[in-house]
């Protein structure tokens, strides 16, 4: 059928109506074309479709700069969209969850700093083909092997393009770019793999073993060791814009902050950038066994006491200012009754997902927190992912 799209949604596809008035997602189109589309599921108040053909094209649609998204590849989904584009959409995904779901009555949202759109990706996971890298297909565990690739780091492009891993299932690549360290993780055995002179490669059986494996990066004017089983954020730059934005915002929401927590701490990275600079308290909780020890390991020198606990678990110490940057699903309501429990004046939350921000900032409200303004930092482009920093203040 054919259809006017009007708006985007958070995933990234565009919203249109069919004859009926229903609501219709589809994949590949973008705000203000007329597409023909398949549908591809159709459920009980919308339905999803796939692209067939434009009829009239939108000003911001580009042809795709990878030659494999044409074949199959959905990881960057928005190839199709204009770069100059991309960070608009995302604010209207992320001003949308906000009013729709947070119900923030014209929420404050800004675009943060502009970062490089191409080779910038210093975390690759995939599977293997023979023995070469292989990405996925979109939504599918079919493999499709690439000969390069448009947003990783040339440290990572370089073990895409020459590695091989024979009998292997899975291959993580990660690597420091500005340390020059690369870590691969092969599974379910690194045995017979090859890589480029320098590459540190462990299997995930040695890993079960109890072997450990790390590489470095450097972000915030701080080196960070980084373990095979550790988050870390998937580009150098970006990290070091979410670190300048949280900086930013944690003295907007808490100005004379003396104590703080950082949950969700991970290896330590705003516990060791953002942590307030007066004599109080300063504690990191983060329930990953392999992150604690780095985290440990990291701020070694540092004012701050970490904790290995799960967030809804953690007995809230009174802090003036909390920095909480939870997995996609959020804070939730255990999570959001810690922060309470805290007592902090101020909150800055990390979000990777529109949604959760949306349910985390309703319930934050309910909590009796006020929504101040909310910063992206477009970590992922040629995706419709985004990370918001959001400020909150009590009363």
């Amino acid at each position: 059928m054919e259809v006017q799209t009007t708006a985007v949604a958070a995933g990234g596809a565009a919203v249109a109506r069919d004859d009926d008035g229903r609501v219709v997602f589809v994949r590949g189109a973008l705000p203000g074309e007329r597409v023909k589309v398949a549908l591809t599921g159709e459920h009980k108040s919308y339905a999803t479709a796939e692209l067939r053909t434009v009829v009239e094209p939108a000003p911001d649609r580009v042809v795709p700069p990878c030659p494999f998204v044409d074949e199959g590849y959905g990881g960057c989904d928005w190839q199709h969209v204009a770069p100059s584009a991309q960070p608009s959409l995302r604010e209207a995904i992320v001003r949308d969850a906000l009013v729709r779901i947070g119900r923030i009555v014209e929420p404050q949202v800004s675009i943060g700093p502009a970062l490089p759109t191409e080779g910038f990706r210093t975390i690759a996971r995939g599977t293997v083909v023979g023995d070469r890298f292989a990405f996925r297909r979109w939504h599918s565990h079919d493999p499709l092997a690439v000969a390069s690739c448009l947003i990783c780091h040339p440290l990572v492009a370089e073990i895409i393009e020459e590695g091989r891993f024979p009998g292997a299932r899975e291959v993580t690549i990660r690597a420091g770019a500005r340390t020059g360290e690369r870590l691969v993780i092969v599974g379910p055995s690194a045995a017979g793999a090859r890589v480029p002179d320098g590459v540190t490669v462990v299997g995930r059986d040695e890993l079960r073993r109890g072997r450990r494996a790390w590489y470095h990066e450097e972000v915030g004017g701080r080196t960070w060791r980084i373990s095979a089983g550790s988050f870390f954020q998937c580009r150098a730059d970006g990290a070091d814009a979410l670190v300048d934005v949280v900086r930013t915002t944690a003295a907007s929401v808490a100005p004379d902050a003396g104590s703080a927590a950082d949950l969700c701490a991970g290896v330590g990275l705003f516990a060791g950038t953002v942590a307030p600079a007066g004599d109080g308290p300063v504690v990191a909780v983060e329930r990953d066994r392999s992150a604690v020890a780095d985290a440990r390991h990291n701020l070694s020198g540092d004012r701050v006491r970490v904790v290995r606990s799960a967030l809804e678990a953690w007995r809230p110490d009174h802090v003036d200012l909390v920095i909480a940057d939870p997995p996609r699903t959020g804070l939730d309501r255990d999570g959001v009754a810690r922060v309470k429990g805290s007592r902090a004046g101020g909150i800055v939350l990390v979000s990777c997902d529109p949604a959760s921000l949306g349910r985390d900032a309703r319930l934050l409200t309910a909590a009796g927190y006020r929504h101040v303004r909310t910063t992206l930092v477009d970590l992922f482009p040629h995706t419709a992912h985004v990370e918001a920093v959001t400020g909150f203040v009590r009363g």
